[in-house]
């Protein structure tokens, strides 16, 4: 049986969730899950949005720009198009999201920083 805490953790998560990456995306993703990827939803939910995204200490902006940073150092083109969408949906504007590659390039190297480039261009070309 869920907890309280859980679920309140849950709903608060899905609420930053929706905001940041859209409902659409979100719903699709929560529907579609199954047995086995479903705790990886609650999971992801819950601690990443629920606890870590709602935490005062940091703008969504500064959440987003430290994220395509790490996502790009990981080089993770899959999360690193949903958190552009993010980013855009907090405010973070083309240029900045320009200069946090242009970092990445040299400290986390030119190929990954290449395919957040390639991967950004495409997510404007969408959205506009």
């Amino acid at each position: 049986m869920e907890r309280d805490y859980d679920k309140e953790l849950f709903e608060k998560g899905l609420a930053i969730r929706r905001e940041v990456l859209g409902a659409e995306y979100v719903d699709g993703s929560i529907r579609n899950a199954d047995d086995f990827n479903r705790p990886m939803q609650e999971l992801t939910t819950k601690y990443c949005w629920g606890t870590i995204w709602s935490r005062p200490g940091l703008s969504r902006k500064t959440r987003s720009l430290i994220n395509l940073a790490m996502l790009t150092a990981l080089n993770r083109p899959h999360e690193i198009e949903l958190h552009i969408r993010g980013a855009l949906n907090n405010g973070v504007t083309k240029e900045e999201m320009m200069e946090v590659f242009l970092q990445t390039a040299i400290y986390c190297g030119v190929p990954a920083a290449i395919d957040s480039f390639r991967t950004a261009k495409k997510v404007f070309a969408e959205t506009r």
